[in-house]
């Protein structure tokens, strides 16, 4: 499903299932739906190649045919899909009596017979429809017309502003082009032959982030140490036998002022430039590059000749990037710049910038174009011969579309350039995004599986659409069209965001595609609502949306999401009949509100509810969704919500009904405040969520030696499971007995939380070679050794580690040779106290000490080193965050010496040093002796970490 072709996709299957002998459809039928499926085929890829087109390119007349086309793929589907759930669907029956089993039956006789009519008439109403859409294609003669002539399209690019803008008027770029003159030049001593090496360096960031305007000022600045230089702009269209031309010809334009008169093609071009090249030193700039093969071709022709020659590129994709050499990542205009850009924009001078305290809806806009210079230079456009007092109105009432502004058309034109680069089932993922509100921090797991539910991911065999769906999200990553927000720590990508600029496109193009129709505080224009198919309601009351009058006049709806709003008790959005996807998020349901027409919504891929202030009571009816994908509530689950079979994902905050095995099909499954009311079946039952890749529950009610051995069991037939999280009450794990079990983690984990399952001893199975993709560990274990602390550290793939242990351990003789220490560890916290010591000044090994307060201290008295130089050592090479407990009470005479002698010298990227000091019977002078002592080994270290460490006295 996409954007341009509606449903056309997806109805071919859906065709073929109605022609099977169980709907048994009359003989005239089934000719009607076989004609109807031929016709889709030959109408299905002309639209494909309309929606490779941009549509700002396509002639109106093909606009309007392809809008026809989608909006009755859209009506087929609801009809077929509508059909297919009549005949199918069933109630559950588990308790009725004999005489209600068979009045049920004849109810359902008769109910399939209607359907079987009704949709006899549709599918002749429909294919004459598809008739006359066929008819207009021929009479207008669209093939042939498909995209508009070259001179209606024919503009100047916006970007070949920031080629040609002086020095003088830029702003912000100063420390950019610093950074990246710094990287071209770094290198060895100039006698060094590796100094000569050819330096290549692609500059990557966001449309309108200002890379070719950096690019062009670092060009201008560095052109005349060179023999020759050439800055070309390419572009997503471009013809690389022009391409090599324009290159030749900037290169040498005496020599080459020809050039393009000329019918050489791509391989003699190449051999040319390579020839010209070989002995010259020359700096080329390749801007706006799309594509890893444009670049790999234009590489060819760049020969390395030792003479220190230097290469820029510039695209808005992190793989181009990787692979056109070292990365620089362009970041956002620092909040000065901003104002000053802005003021600058607005008042071609400087003094105002200077004059005048920026005020509140200054602040405003600056937030809102999250330091894009583009965005500055825009929103400056909007309100530029403005009074100051009118900002707020025009901030509050306008878009970076609404408006014939000439600077907001150009944002428009340049962001567009990577919408339209898209191909096309991306271009259904970007647009949806104009569902979220501004500054949203979008849910990765909800937005995928949303788009799941609606079918924008088609399913690839042997790839599970989940996965697929990641893909589609990373893609859009790699484009920088949306923001991802990281863990900070372990590096997974939970949430994203969108641009102001990249929301305000979306929200125009789905608009005038019919894609979403939004109702908001912020957003303009009210759709039609009778072709309503995905309705939005933002910080609102939607209680206009429940009335009968608008209910009715929406019959298409299919999608309705809700963001901090207010609902009312009448509950009509719950009679849109044919939603797919109903989602509910940080809103209000006024008292008395009940769901029971839930039940009734027979086509739902997706239900989320999630409310703020109230508990609402689930009814019984959840068992009838049998096409469910998605359920995600708060609130207490009725037992039928076992029959959904096709159930993918289950978030609860509450415990799961028994019978949750019959889920098969799960492969999410997160359960807050306790599992279930029978844990012992529960842990059984898991056995048989074979698909299961993310499990998170908790346990209150305590977990003896028998479940404990049935969640051992089951864990062996979960192999394809990657996030494991268990908390709640302490689990007591004695390892010999789980591993004598046969206790095994799957290969493809990636996250492990088990802080309260407290194991007796290191398991066997947490070892390098059979987690080699594990990057968040939590773990207790009551006895370690300096070999278990070793296994540990050489997990290739760790980043995250919480290790809690009663034992005192210590790692000895970690070289940097080595190589294989917690080498992509970047947070720390432990329950010990820690100590990084260089035994003998002579040996260059550091030993890790994690002492537990109780045994012997392990780390020996020591002098202050006061220069603390950063040594490498080998030892946590990435670490930024190290977060331990000092105990000062044990350490008895020797707490000034450890404080003062962590060892943080051999941390070389700490940026943290948190956790806490425990000062019970300590003096005043002691505890602030060792809090100054703890601050100043953070003061004296290079990278100045930030510490915090509360003192505790209890």
């Amino acid at each position: 499903m996409s954007v341009v072709t509606g449903a056309l996709g997806s109805l071919g299957p859906k065709l073929l299932q109605l022609l099977h002998g169980e709907y048994k459809l009359q003989k005239g039928v089934r000719k009607q739906v076989e004609s109807l499926s031929r016709e889709l085929d030959s109408i299905y890829p002309f639209l494909h190649k309309v929606s490779d087109v941009p549509w700002d390119r396509l002639d109106d007349q093909v606009k309007v045919w392809a809008r026809e086309v989608r909006e009755a793929s859209y009506d087929m589907e609801d009809i077929i899909d509508t059909f297919l759930v009549r005949v199918d669907s069933g109630k559950n029956n588990d308790d009725s009596s004999n005489l209600k089993l068979a009045m049920t039956k004849m109810g359902e006789l008769f109910s399939k017979a209607k359907a079987r009519r009704d949709i006899a008439a549709k599918i002749m109403d429909i294919t004459k429809r598809l008739e006359e859409v066929a008819n207009n294609r021929q009479k207008y003669k669209l093939d042939e017309i498909m995209c508009k002539p070259l001179a209606a399209t024919s503009t100047i690019d916006p970007r070949l502003k920031a080629m040609y803008k002086e020095v003088t008027q830029l702003i912000g770029v100063d420390k950019s082009s610093d950074e990246l003159m710094s990287m071209l030049n770094q290198s060895q001593q100039d006698h060094d032959a590796s100094n000569k090496k050819m330096k290549m360096i692609s500059v990557v960031g966001v449309g309108g982030l200002g890379k070719t305007t950096l690019a062009r000022a670092v060009y201008d600045k560095l052109k005349p140490q060179y023999d020759c230089g050439a800055f070309i702009s390419i572009g997503r269209d471009h013809d690389l036998v022009k391409v090599f031309k324009d290159i030749l010809f900037l290169l040498d334009t005496e020599n080459h002022k020809d050039i393009h008169n000329t019918e050489r093609g791509v391989q003699l071009l190449i051999h040319q430039l390579r020839e010209f090249l070989k002995k010259k030193r020359y700096f080329i700039v390749i801007d706006d590059v799309w594509e890893v093969c444009t670049w790999e071709a234009i590489e060819l022709a760049l020969v390395e000749n030792n003479r220190g020659s230097k290469v820029i590129t510039t695209t808005r994709k992190v793989d181009v990037a990787k692979a056109s050499g070292e990365v620089y990542k362009l970041k956002q205009l620092s909040y000065d710049d901003s104002m000053k850009l802005f003021y600058t924009r607005l008042s071609r001078a400087d003094q105002k910038f200077l004059d005048n305290h920026p005020d509140d809806i200054s602040k405003k806009i600056l937030k809102k174009c999250a330091g894009i210079p583009l965005a500055i230079i825009t929103m400056a456009s909007l309100l530029a011969g403005k009074p100051e007092c009118e900002w707020s109105m025009v901030y509050n009432s306008i878009g970076f579309h609404t408006t014939d502004n000439r600077e907001a058309d150009d944002t428009m034109t340049i962001l567009s350039f990577s919408y339209y680069d898209l191909p096309p089932h991306l271009r259904t993922c970007l647009l949806y995004l104009s569902t979220y509100p501004e500054d949203y921090f979008i849910k990765k797991e909800s937005l995928i599986w949303k788009w799941i539910a609606e079918g924008f991911i088609d399913g690839k065999q042997g790839t599970r659409l989940f996965e697929l769906g990641e893909r589609y999200f990373n893609d859009l990553i790699n484009r920088s069209l949306i923001q991802l927000v990281e863990n900070e720590w372990n590096g997974r990508v939970e949430r994203c965001r969108v641009h102001d600029m990249v929301l305000d496109l979306m929200r125009k193009l789905s608009s005038d595609e019919n894609f979403i129709a939004i109702l908001g505080d912020n957003v303009e224009g009210t759709p039609a609502p009778s072709s309503v198919r995905r309705l939005v309601n933002q910080n609102r009351i939607a209680e206009h949306i429940n009335s009968e009058t608008m209910v009715t006049r929406m019959p298409k709806v299919r999608s309705y999401t809700a963001f901090k709003c207010f609902i009312d008790s009448r509950d009509l959005f719950l009679r849109f009949k044919l939603l797919r996807v109903l989602d509910i998020v940080d809103c209000s349901f006024e008292k008395g509100c009940h769901l029971e027409h839930l039940g009734d919504l027979l086509h739902l891929r997706y239900l989320r509810i999630r409310f703020n202030d109230s508990s609402l009571e689930l009814p019984i009816q959840l068992g009838n969704l049998k096409l469910l994908q998605t359920l995600d509530l708060e609130g207490t689950l009725p037992a039928s919500i076992v029959h959904l079979t096709e159930l993918l994902r289950l978030c609860a905050d509450k415990k799961v009904p028994d019978g949750i095995g019959k889920l098969v099909s799960l492969e999410e499954l997160i359960i807050m405040n306790g599992c279930s009311d029978k844990a012992l079946k529960f842990f059984k039952e898991l056995a048989s969520l074979r698909e299961l890749r993310v499990l998170e529950f908790d346990t209150y009610d305590g977990v003896d030696e028998s479940m404990q051995g049935d969640f051992v069991e089951s864990l062996s037939n979960l192999q394809k499971i990657q996030h494991i999280n268990v908390h709640g009450s302490a689990w007591h794990a004695d390892t010999t007995t789980w591993e004598a079990a046969g206790f095994v983690l799957p290969r493809p984990l990636h996250h492990l939380r088990w802080p309260f399952i407290e194991f007796s001893k290191l398991p066997s199975c947490i070892n390098p070679s059979a987690l080699p993709i594990l990057a968040h560990l939590e773990l207790f274990v009551i006895t370690m050794d300096e070999q278990d602390l070793k296994l540990l550290a050489r997990l290739p793939a760790l980043c995250y580690l919480y290790l809690t242990t009663e034992s005192t351990v210590t790692a000895s003789n970690i070289n940097s040779s080595d190589g294989c220490f917690f080498q992509k560890l970047r947070y720390f916290e432990t329950n010990a106290m820690v100590q990084f010591e260089q035994p003998d000044e002579e040996d260059t090994s550091v030993s890790l000490h994690m002492w537990n307060g109780e045994d012997a201290i392990p780390f020996a008295s020591r002098k202050s080193n006061d220069s603390r130089k950063v040594v490498s050592s080998g030892l946590m090479p990435n670490l930024e965050v190290l977060d331990f407990l000092v105990l000062l009470p044990f350490l008895k005479g020797n707490y000034s010496d450890y404080c003062g002698n962590i060892g943080l010298e051999y941390l070389p990227s700490l940026r943290e040093l948190r956790g806490g000091i425990d000062c019970r019977g300590m003096t005043v002078a002691e505890s602030d002796a060792s809090l100054a002592a703890l601050r100043d080994a953070c003061n004296v270290h290079p990278n100045h970490p930030t510490f915090l460490m509360p003192i505790s006295l209890y």
